[in-house]
């Protein structure tokens, strides 16, 4: 972990004021070995995992070069899936909170045309968004990036696995070449490589460690057989080891739904999360996800990219990845920031990836005994909160205060047994205690947020 405090750096005083505030006070090593060079507007190359802290570090760059009497998009990031672009934008407004009126704009598929295009029309200084998004924006006249002056490659291993490599092309030759060039990946295959020399000018290449290693990991290994076989050992796994929250990777979409369904049916609390989820199914099992009130999620490698979750109690591989740098970016989703985490892995004992994987990781994998078919007995464990839908949100002026006073007040609940709060533009969750859920719900469906009166569920996450 680096030493060197952000106040060394050569950067606005507002934004250093507001590092402090959020407690950044000591850069990770990705942000001490880049920050130097992209605040003196060299193009760089940073090569680091998830967590290693490099969205602050190009969030950081693009700040503080802005220009925010100029309302035009000067900076452009590029991000693969809709929730790491949310997750970025997120993270740039919290690095600005001290900067008056800079505007963040998120362009993603799978959200209505019109809004944007009006916010478009108001002005940006900084868009984020999806490849396809941005190119149909750029193809309508609702996008101009002729004053763009920095872009940003956001995990662009996985934007060039998705089949985002014609879309970048034809985004990249509408934005001025006298521009600085930021490229973050997890990985450097060949085809970043090729994309760098394209678009890049004299890089700087940056290559840390992730904020964790193998000795915070234990990874363990087990051989199968066929569908049926790998999901008793994924129940016994669950059973025996009972985390609050788990990620169970696939390598297809149709796998997820499959396992999900399965698991539920035997009294899990489980999630499919996949490309073909409309985007507000998407949203609520993240949210779900991230409040705990669902234990399990079952995700392909695409759709778990940008997941904005701090601690996994466990992951686990379905089934090996076809790229074993995918497989260390999968695990180290749990045992982050030095914490300890777990990992199980599932095989077929004769798969060629296995011995890929071992010389990759420099290790020899010898597998395990799997725990007695007696902990089939076991009932799975309840989730500890439970999330309520509430028909309102940002639109509705609604905010986490308004949700927690009504929850807590007179006769209600405490705020102990309050857990996270979501408040989307039509919609908010809450996660409360799951022994006061009908309280909970009384009060918010009786009593009046913002003056008015609004619909409250209960989103069933929890078969049993």
């Amino acid at each position: 972990m680096s030493n060197a405090p952000f106040s060394t750096l050569n950067m606005q005083a507002d934004l250093l004021q507001n590092l402090s505030s959020l407690g950044y006070d000591q850069m990770t090593p990705i942000q001490a070995e880049s920050l130097p060079h992209i605040l003196a507007g060299r193009d760089v190359i940073g090569q680091g995992k998830t967590g290693s802290g490099k969205t602050a570090a190009f969030g950081l760059g693009l700040l503080n070069r802005l220009d925010v009497k100029r309302l035009h998009v000067q900076s452009l990031v590029l991000c693969p899936t809709r929730e790491l672009a949310d997750q970025v934008s997120k993270e740039i407004r919290r690095l600005a909170r001290t900067v008056a009126n800079i505007k963040v704009l998120t362009l993603c598929g799978g959200m209505p045309f019109g809004p944007q295009i009006g916010s478009l029309e108001y002005g940006a200084h900084i868009i984020v968004g999806t490849p396809g998004r941005i190119e149909d924006h750029l193809g309508r006249g609702t996008l101009k990036l002729d004053r763009v002056t920095a872009l940003v490659l956001d995990e662009a291993d996985r934007m060039l696995e998705m089949g985002f490599q014609a879309s970048v092309d034809a985004i990249v030759a509408q934005i001025p070449k006298q521009r600085q060039t930021l490229l973050f990946s997890a990985t450097f295959p060949d085809k970043i490589k090729a994309i760098s020399n394209r678009i890049m000018i004299k890089p700087v290449m940056v290559q840390v460690e992730s904020t964790h290693d193998s000795s915070t990991i234990s990874q363990h290994f087990y051989q199968t057989g066929d569908f049926k076989d790998s999901m008793t050992a994924l129940r016994l796994l669950l059973l025996e080891h009972r985390p609050e929250s788990c990620v169970i990777f696939c390598n297809t979409k149709r796998e997820t739904q499959d396992i999900a369904d399965e698991l539920v049916s035997h009294g899990f609390s489980a999630l499919a999360l996949n490309g073909d989820l409309e985007q507000r199914d998407r949203d609520q099992t993240m949210v779900r996800f991230a409040n705990r009130s669902t234990a399990i999620l079952v995700a392909t490698d695409v759709a778990a990219r940008g997941l904005d979750i701090d601690a996994l109690d466990a992951v686990i591989n379905f089934q090996l990845p076809h790229e074993p740098e995918t497989y260390v970016h999968r695990i180290g989703r749990t045992g982050r920031a030095g914490s300890s985490g777990v990992s199980f892995t599932l095989h077929n004992g004769s798969d060629y990836k296995l011995t890929m994987l071992s010389d990759y990781i420099k290790r020899p994998i010898s597998s395990e005994a799997l725990p007695p078919l007696s902990v089939l007995d076991n009932k799975p464990a309840k989730p500890a909160m439970a999330t309520l839908q509430i028909g309102g949100g940002k639109k509705q002026k609604l905010r986490p205060g308004d949700i927690l006073g009504a929850l807590t007040g007179e006769g209600g609940i405490t705020g102990k047994q309050v857990g996270k709060i979501h408040i989307l533009d039509n919609w908010a969750y809450v996660a409360v205690s799951r022994d006061v859920v009908k309280v909970a719900l009384n009060k918010l469906s009786e009593g009046k947020l913002k003056g008015r009166t609004f619909r409250v569920r209960l989103m069933f996450d929890w078969p049993g």
